[in-house]
């Protein structure tokens, strides 16, 4: 069975009160769970190969209101990537030195090297998400930055770097049982912040800051995925699906053996 279609046209406005968060493509879990794992055992083939080919890149960004899950898509999806060709980049608060250089300086640092696969948990859409909601720059400034964004992503794209977006949509009321299951489990208990409270209740803010980014970032060379993300094992198999059929579109290849190697003997 084919999977729901996660991009929009480019230009499109992106409305995500019309996407459902708990779609899951017409399949049950098991099945879903089944497919997933044989998706994870070709991603992980074919980030090898990407690895030793060392000609191009993967950058994925994981972007989502807190609890959709950007963490779990990197244990149960990404985690199948050799560790040794791939960087988890989590993208806090600026620090001081951070903030007295320009907005993306910090985010071109983490930029994968050829051959590796780069996860941005957060990225350079904070700076006109949380920037904009919390008014910590004036408009004209985090209006400018959509424009800059697709320039640099275009950089990226230049430089050999295949770029995969992907927006976890989480539902109010999935985020509400979320957090209270954090704070009912003592397991779960350090991963809860009285900010997650204060984020929350910008929930409208956020929405709307999400859909302009998502719309006017939303380009040939680097499409939005807007992942309904309510389903965790709905909203891994997409993202897993999505990272496979790139890297087979990539086709990354083996590199040839170093001349007259077949004449070498071990003795």
């Amino acid at each position: 069975m084919a999977l729901m279609k996660t991009t929009f046209k480019p230009g499109r406005k992106i409305r995500l009160g019309r996407i459902d968060p708990r779609a899951d493509s017409g399949l049950d879990k098991k099945a879903a769970l089944d497919r997933a794992a044989r998706d994870r055992e070709v991603i992980s083939e074919l980030a090898y190969r990407l690895y030793a080919e060392g000609k191009r890149a993967l950058l994925i960004v994981l972007q989502g209101m807190d609890t959709s899950g950007k963490d779990g898509v990197i244990r149960h999806v990404v985690g199948a990537v050799n560790p040794q060709s791939c960087t988890v980049c989590p993208f806090k608060q600026p620090t001081a030195e951070e903030l007295a250089h320009d907005f993306l300086w910090r985010i071109h640092r983490q930029a994968p090297r050829l051959g590796h696969v780069a996860i941005f948990n957060r990225s350079h859409y904070e700076e006109v998400l949380v920037v904009r909601v919390h008014k910590l720059a004036p408009e004209k400034v985090w209006r400018g930055r959509y424009e800059i964004i697709n320039q640099f992503e275009q950089s990226l794209r230049d430089a050999g770097v295949t770029i995969l977006k992907f927006f976890l949509h989480i539902s109010k009321a999935e985020q509400k049982e979320r957090l209270v299951s954090r704070l009912a489990d003592p397991d779960k208990r350090w991963k809860f912040s009285k900010f997650d409270l204060a984020e929350r209740a910008l929930w409208d803010d956020y929405q709307e800051a999400y859909e302009d980014a998502l719309t006017r970032c939303n380009t040939d060379i680097a499409p939005w995925h807007v992942i309904p993300a309510d389903r965790k094992w709905h909203r891994d198999l997409l993202i897993g699906s999505i990272i496979r059929k790139t890297l087979e579109k990539m086709n990354p290849q083996f590199p040839p053996p170093p001349p007259g190697i077949e004449k070498l003997k071990v003795t």
